[in-house]
């Protein structure tokens, strides 16, 4: 196969006319090994057949390798663009579907802030003294641990201790709490607008 290229102000590329040569003697037994690599998803297979002759529409140097046919390197260029596109969809996270999204409580509603801050007030209370002071001083006074360690009379060690287990115990109470301090020294509970008694 013989080939022209066209060359633009920056660029060369393949012409048209070979380009459709290349489809039609290629495409067919291209489309049939991506659809095998795409396990049978011919929108995917079509997009990387079409991916892989705007690469050979890039490159025209590969039609002046010493090539008998253009088939192995259009079935390389076409393997490493599925290869890549498989690895970009693993590491995309999972879309979730609108069904999580209605069932999902809104935030601003104040009737969940009422609701977040009742349960935040019963697993609080049912902490052990020490436990408690500890997590009032931290996440509702939004003291740092030195802070709350002068404050309460003991050492720094030991108010990291007493909030990770305090943590730990709230955890085992309120479902979907999480033990990531939010910005501000501020948690769920002073955010819900009351400190519990």
């Amino acid at each position: 196969m013989t080939t022209a290229t066209t060359t633009t102000a920056t660029t060369a590329t393949t012409d048209e006319r070979t380009l459709e040569e290349l489809h039609r003697e290629h495409g067919p037994a291209l489309l049939s090994f991506l659809l095998g690599l795409t396990y049978g998803d011919r929108q995917r297979a079509e997009d990387l057949l079409q991916e892989t002759l705007v690469r050979a529409w890039q490159h025209p140097e590969a039609f002046e390798a010493p090539y008998t046919s253009m088939r192995p390197w259009l079935f390389t260029v076409g393997r490493r663009l599925a290869i890549d596109a498989r690895r970009s969809r693993m590491a995309r996270p999972a879309e979730i579907g609108d069904g999580v999204l209605s069932t999902t409580p809104d935030p601003a509603d104040p009737a969940e802030s009422a609701v977040a801050a009742l349960d935040v007030r019963a697993a609080v209370a049912g902490l052990s003294e020490a436990h408690r002071a500890v997590l009032e001083r931290i996440y509702f006074d939004g003291l740092t641990v030195s802070e709350a360690a002068e404050e309460l009379g003991i050492p720094a060690g030991t108010v990291k201790s007493r909030s990770y287990y305090a943590l730990r115990a709230l955890g085992r109470c309120l479902p979907g709490y999480s033990r990531t301090r939010p910005a501000g020294g501020r948690g769920r509970a002073a955010r819900a607008g009351r400190r519990p008694g």
